[in-house]
């Protein structure tokens, strides 16, 4: 999840889409007829989304703050009032209260 579309500072939620039910269908039948030297790269890719359709959605969210905050360069402490100034700096559209939930999310699932 590269960005929130919609969001801006009258909403103070992400929404989390899911369709690795559709990649997981179309891997499947690549699998199938997948040559020998194809195979291993395959069933890599088909065992990342198996574990990513696995994560909840807080735990995406919380992934998502992560990679945002990579985005940015913040290495501090996520816990800080600066953590969430660097996401709000990531994504400029994202109210206060939402980067603080945001934020916590983050902080309750460790990458």
């Amino acid at each position: 999840m590269t960005g929130i579309a919609g969001l801006n500072k009258k909403n103070n939620f992400v929404l989390v889409i899911r369709d690795a039910d559709v990649v997981a269908a179309a891997l499947g039948q690549a699998l199938a007829g997948a040559s020998a030297e194809d195979r291993p790269g395959l069933e890599r890719a088909a065992a990342l989304v198996a574990s990513t359709a696995a994560a909840t959605d807080t735990q995406l969210r919380a992934s998502w703050v992560r990679s945002r905050w990579a985005a940015v360069g913040f290495t501090g402490d996520i816990t800080s009032v600066a953590a969430v100034k660097a996401l709000r700096q990531a994504e400029p559209k994202l109210s206060l209260l939402a980067a603080v939930q945001l934020q916590n999310e983050a902080v309750a699932h460790p990458a």
